[in-house]
């Protein structure tokens, strides 16, 4: 009975990550459909908050089903509402508005620039972040993919310039939260589901208050707009962030976040195929380069006989394992 209650489980790590990480790159790299589809029928701010309500209520669910309390303590649930805001409220409602005029593809691709602008921010913000040449070189080239995607060489010709500049500040808000989550909540004794519910219980109270005050009430609810917002809610908010909790238990957090990088391939494959966006060859081109240059500032130099993979984070690795929150934030 013991040997196979410690085996099973080994097993089915082995077997399951790998299908549990291809969806959640499917699902985040779909979230940029998913919006650009509720945005033709509801406003962004009504798009967002759908958005949050449903993800809320499904890692409600999960707490239920776990029996996890919600945190306790004023100071903490200050940081929750200003990481609720960074993390979920703002670039959920910021990449919403971008999408009403430029490409989902182009802001999946925004959006995968959210490591550069951690790197830059990490070296002035966090001392223990030490450059190295090589993250440095990393920051130069994502930089420059930025300026291949946008087209710089021909003035932002036929680009959205507002557009896309609400997707960086999104991107860029990302960062800014993740810094001040592992500022504030790093040390938490709480578990990552119950300030993740929590945070995002408060930025849907937050987009509650605000959506009637720039939104009038639709007046209809159009069938695919509507299973869009629930699809990027249900799929791309709250069972996105119980897949990639369980996943960075698993496999830790350096393989885990690696479905960033297949976000963006899969938002634009989506955007052309079935949205029938245009694609020049500055996108994909400028797109590789964001990701190597995004792949080269999260490179940490590996101790001699260290494993590949570590089986469960390490308190050391702070990316994700000292930002609780930081895992419902990703698009």
């Amino acid at each position: 009975m013991s040997s196979s209650g410690t085996s099973s489980p080994a097993a089915r790590r082995v077997l399951d990550w790998r299908l549990r990480f291809g969806f959640l790159s499917l699902v985040w790299g779909f979230s940029f459909l998913f919006m650009r589809v509720g945005t033709e029928s509801f406003a962004p701010f009504q798009v967002t908050l759908g958005r949050l309500a449903f993800g809320t209520a499904v890692v409600a669910a999960a707490m239920a089903v776990k029996r996890e309390r919600l945190p306790r303590g004023a100071w903490t649930w200050v940081h929750l509402t200003v990481a609720g805001f960074l993390l979920n409220a703002l670039p959920f409602s910021l990449f919403a508005f971008s999408e009403l005029t430029i490409p989902s593809s182009l802001a999946g691709i925004c959006n995968a620039t959210s490591p550069l602008w951690g790197m830059a921010l990490s070296l002035v913000a966090l001392s223990e972040d030490r450059p190295t040449r090589r993250r440095v070189a990393g920051l130069g080239i994502g930089f420059l993919g930025v300026l291949t995607v946008l087209g710089v060489w021909q003035g932002f010709d036929g680009l959205d310039v507002t557009g896309t500049a609400l997707a960086l500040l999104a991107s860029l808000s990302y960062p800014v939260g993740w810094i001040y989550v592992r500022r504030t909540l790093a040390g938490s004794s709480h578990s990552h589901l119950s300030l993740t519910g929590a945070q995002l219980g408060l930025a849907t109270l937050q987009l509650a208050v605000v959506t009637p005050l720039f939104t009038s009430v639709p007046t209809g609810l159009p069938v695919l707009p509507l299973l869009s917002v629930a699809a990027l809610g249900v799929l791309g908010t709250g069972l996105a962030f119980l897949i990639q909790y369980d996943l960075v238990a698993e496999v830790g957090p350096t393989t885990a976040q690696m479905v960033t990088y297949f976000t963006p391939v899969i938002a634009t494959a989506a955007g052309v195929a079935l949205l029938g966006e245009s694609l020049s060859w500055s996108t994909p081109v400028g797109a590789v380069i964001v990701l190597a240059g995004a792949a080269l500032t999260q490179s940490r130099p590996r101790a001699a006989g260290a494993p590949t993979v570590a089986p469960v984070p390490e308190r050391e690795d702070t990316r994700l394992q000292d930002r609780p929150c930081s895992t419902a934030s990703q698009t």
